[in-house]
């Protein structure tokens, strides 16, 4: 499964209406989603009441479209690949594809579904043209687990590359003490000591 099945539904709901349970109370707009039932999107009070212990995000706003933070989304989704932002001191990332009328000229990087520019080398600008990658080419997945197995194999890939890199290295060792041993100490001097000039005895007078 590359797709949750409870993204498809969060990307076409419609966010930032009034509660109608709740449409007196200060914070009544409708910013939550709950990953468990996958319905509507309700409002702060209906949290508590209806969704107390279930997986539940909270979607922002951002020139009037609908961000996420990325510290909430990527606990329950791998959004590698798509474009983040910073707003109001927040890493977010934009839910739906954003229009854009055109691609200014010496754009370095732009995403691979709707063209729009983007600031650093990602594939795609929005949770959305991830997913129409995802049933375009089928070349990435939003799933943790996967990310994890390809995180875990990476990993053993590189502990295995390193493993064979010292084997490599001590047979290296073990050839060049093989080809050169040790030279021998040399054997203790066993020349005698010089002796001193002799001095005869004076005559007698």
């Amino acid at each position: 499964m590359l797709v949750p099945p409870w993204l498809e539904p969060l990307l076409t709901t419609s966010f930032f209406s009034v509660c109608r349970t709740h449409g007196d109370a200060a914070r009544s707009e409708c910013n939550m989603y709950c990953l468990d039932c996958s319905g509507d999107a309700f409002c702060f009070y209906c949290r508590s009441s209806r969704h107390k212990d279930h997986q539940v995000i909270q979607i922002r706003r951002s020139s009037y479209h609908d961000v996420v933070r990325v510290s909430e989304i990527q606990k329950v989704l791998d959004i590698s690949g798509v474009q983040t932002y910073v707003i109001n001191s927040a890493r977010v990332l934009f839910l739906n594809e954003r229009p854009q009328p055109r691609t200014g000229k010496g754009v370095a990087h732009i995403c691979e579904i709707c063209g729009r520019s983007l600031l650093d080398p990602f594939r795609f600008c929005s949770l959305g043209c991830k997913l129409v990658g995802i049933k375009r080419n089928g070349d990435a997945n939003f799933t943790l687990e996967a990310k994890n197995e390809e995180v875990m194999g990476r990993r053993e890939g590189i502990s295995s590359r390193r493993s064979s890199l010292r084997e490599e290295e001590e047979l290296r060792e073990g050839s060049q003490q093989d080809i050169y041993p040790p030279t021998p100490s040399p054997p203790p001097s066993s020349a005698r000591r010089r002796k001193g000039i002799p001095h005869r005895a004076p005559f007698g007078s």
